[in-house]
């Protein structure tokens, strides 16, 4: 009997906690969007497919609206979907949402740098960032010189390839890479280092990774597996090289550094750190500079290197396509001629398909989590300081209405009627608002000179039937991956 008791005390027990657990999340989100029932412990976690947690965002959507609400864990997030939704939050409240939601797997990055920064140090280190990235990009020798100069080197390895199939991954990498390097370190790497190689396995290492299911759950259940075996091990130990020689640049330059003629952008950062601590203002250090320059060299070079890759598989299952691209480029720049920004304004093909592939490929599908910095309504709903706020980059990139048949490639989706160029304000493939990529101009510049230059000289030629070709990406998360292939380049008399 007494047995008997002591079990049915427990079983009390255990029930009532689990009541107040409910309870509890009932009462704490009583104001809140709509949402799922969430479960004591795992939340909403059964609702979601971590195989493709943004397709489960839009099925939420389509069930209780535009702004919802799922618990990640004890993790509070409200999710955004559609073009209203998120201009409203990353354009028209952009202070209210400008926090950055924690990402457990750059641990090594947080309260510091321009990324992951949520420390109260974000808003000068990125308007610093932001401008001295835009006095590179305008001075002397711009951003389309540096780019153009690169241009060069980039070609001549790809001609290396004598029309023999080749993995594009590190050779394309190598041109952001080169451009952002410059930008930073006032330097570039041939296209065989082993540093530079290194870096690049580093960043397409931890973008795919970022973008697995496991990497998914890490993010969100930290606390419960960090100390588990699992891939987030190796993000985190990727994150920590890859810091540790920003650290190594950042102290090699402060040892030479001359504050009256400073050499690259790691120099300007290095002289507002000793402004900042002459004046006793905290934020800058050598560490927190060497987590602004490995953010945007990772941010520079992987991102717009995957771009690039994934376009050349596309336009590889669209051959009329590329040989629409040939067409314009030997009419506007002709075969000698490296392509510049200014012909841009008569290439209005080749701006609709760099568009269009930022807009199909769908790079960061669920944008960078934000964070509500202060108690805010919205909608008639009130979203709590620190709740994570999802605002999705492919409710507005996939929209049926601005962009018909979204699933389908269509340089169209960027053309008027007369063939000519198409803006669209539903094309925010780098974001909006006060967490906008930094990088935003850059990268344009970049995939615009890069595929005129490539397809200027060369012809894709694939392995397999266009036919054959599969556009899916090998994983969605984090990032949308492109599938690994081979591909010859077919020098164009």
């Amino acid at each position: 009997m007494a047995v008997l008791g002591i079990t049915i005390a427990l079983l009390v027990w255990a029930a009532s906690l689990l009541l107040i657990s409910i309870w509890k999340q009932i009462y704490s989100s009583w104001k809140l969007p709509p949402g799922p029932f969430p479960l004591p412990i795992i939340g909403n976690l059964l609702q979601l497919e971590l195989k493709n947690i943004p397709g489960s965002y839009t099925r939420l959507a389509g069930q209780y609206g535009p702004v919802f609400t799922l618990y990640l864990g004890s993790r509070r997030v409200v999710v955004m979907h559609g073009y209203k939704a998120v201009k409203e939050v990353l354009l028209e409240l952009k202070n209210e949402f400008s926090g950055r939601g924690e990402i457990p797997a750059f641990e090594a990055h947080k309260d510091a740098g321009i990324i992951f920064n949520n420390g109260p140090t974000w808003k000068d280190t990125r308007r610093f960032s932001l401008t001295t990235l835009r006095d590179y990009g305008m001075g002397k020798e711009g951003n389309e010189a540096r780019i153009q100069r690169e241009a060069h080197f980039l070609l001549e390895e790809l001609r290396k390839t004598k029309g023999q199939p080749f993995d594009p991954t590190f050779v394309i990498g190598g041109g952001p890479c080169n451009v952002i390097a410059d930008i930073l370190f006032r330097r570039r790497f041939d296209y065989k280092d082993k540093t530079c190689l290194r870096m690049m396995s580093l960043f397409n290492e931890n973008f795919y990774l970022l973008s697995t299911p496991w990497l998914q759950l890490y993010n969100n259940f930290s606390s419960f597996l960090h100390y588990l075996p699992g891939s987030h091990r190796k993000v985190i130990k990727n994150v920590s090289e890859i810091k540790e020689y920003a650290l190594e640049q950042v102290k090699e330059h402060f040892t030479s550094l001359d504050s009256n003629c400073p050499r690259d952008l790691t120099d300007c950062l290095l002289i507002q750190m000793e402004k900042q601590m002459q004046s006793g203002e905290p934020g800058y250090s050598l560490d927190s500079v060497a987590v602004t320059v490995a953010d945007l060299f990772f941010a520079g070079t992987e991102t717009t290197s995957t771009t690039l890759r994934y376009g050349l598989l596309i336009l590889m299952k669209y051959p009329e396509i590329e040989e629409k691209l040939h067409k314009e480029i030997d009419r506007v720049i002709g075969p000698i001629r490296i392509p510049a920004i200014k012909d841009r304004l008569e290439m209005p093909y080749m701006d609709a398909v760099v568009h269009e592939i930022q807009r199909f490929i769908n790079l960061v599908p669920s944008n960078l989590p934000h964070e509500a910095t202060r108690d805010i309504t919205f909608r008639g709903y009130v979203i709590p300081k620190g709740t994570v706020v999802i605002p999705t980059l492919d409710s507005l990139l996939y929209d049926k209405q601005e962009f018909p048949d979204p699933e389908k490639f269509k340089p169209e989706h960027f053309l008027n009627e007369n063939g000519k160029f198409k803006y669209s304000d539903y094309f925010k493939a780098f974001s909006a608002g006060k967490r906008v990529c930094a990088g935003e101009g850059l990268a344009r510049m970049e995939l615009f000179l890069f595929l005129s230059a490539i397809l200027q000289h060369f012809n894709l030629k694939s392995l397999v039937d266009p036919k054959d070709i599969d556009l899916s990406p090998v994983t969605v998360g984090f990032g949308s991956i492109p599938p690994h292939y081979k591909l010859c380049l077919i020098p164009r008399s």
